[in-house]
């Protein structure tokens, strides 16, 4: 029997400013914020869409978000922490799907099934912002700017999935794992050189389909080159233009 969503547990008040903005400017991490603007909509002529977001957690760590099979009823944008999406497979083991940094939006592969097809947990402490998408998909009829964007995380979700499938090299992998966190950091503001990596090296093994003990490898041979520094989880990306030359062939940009 599926298990009930997770998301919408938890809720805090929300009023339509109780955000990280103020009434005038969105929330630094708002997934709509950029396809909003781009229309013309500042955040004062946003009521509609700010009164359907629901603001939960915090999750603590390895707390789900929601299930496997679980009814999808909503799509959340994480607004603070590190979302880890995964499955068991039919051999019991977890292959790890994705993460979800803050400004991203999970969720949106269950539209079709109207289940969610796979499992997201807090790797620390993560806040969000939950919309009801019956609600949402309403707006978004009246809103096309905000469908568009819709449409584009979306695609860029299914993006994100199928961007490892090739034949590529351990250090091609990582280096374009490395590279996407810089970009996805960057877009949200942060320093696209150094960051924190909040997801454990063996989760990262698993989604790039390797040994932990090669990404281990990989870590120490390019910090002996100069490429990057690496103190636990601490990443300084010393040469960001050698990384991305690497991961060209992942990455085809």
């Amino acid at each position: 029997m599926p298990h009930s969503s997770y998301i919408g547990r938890r809720l805090t008040p929300n009023p339509a400013t109780a955000d990280d903005g103020d009434e005038l400017h969105f929330c630094t991490t708002c997934a709509f914020s950029q396809a909003c603007l781009s229309e013309g909509y500042g955040k004062a002529d946003l009521r509609d869409l700010h009164v359907l977001v629901n603001h939960t957690g915090p999750y603590d760590a390895r707390d789900h978000i929601f299930r496997e099979g679980s009814e999808f009823n909503a799509i959340a944008a994480v607004r603070s922490g590190t979302v880890k999406t995964y499955i068991i497979d039919s051999q019991g083991n977890e292959q790890v799907l994705g993460f979800y940094l803050p400004g991203e939006v999970i969720g949106l592969n269950a539209i079709h099934s109207a289940r969610y097809p796979c499992n997201a947990i807090a790797l620390d402490t993560v806040t969000l912002c939950v919309f009801s998408f019956p609600q949402l998909s309403m707006l978004a009829t009246r809103m096309p700017g905000l469908q568009q964007h819709l449409f584009r995380l979306l695609s860029l979700d299914i993006g994100k999935a199928s961007l490892l499938a090739g034949d590529f090299s351990a250090d091609e992998r990582l280096a374009a794992f490395l590279v996407m966190l810089s970009r996805r950091y960057a877009s949200r503001g942060f320093s696209p050189h150094r960051f924190m990596l909040t997801m454990a090296r063996s989760d990262i093994a698993n989604y790039l389909h390797l040994a932990p003990e090669t990404i281990s490898r990989v870590l120490r041979r390019m910090s002996n080159e100069g490429t990057l520094q690496i103190n636990q989880r601490h990443v300084h990306l010393v040469d960001l233009p050698r990384l991305e030359a690497l991961a060209k062939p992942v990455l085809r940009l």
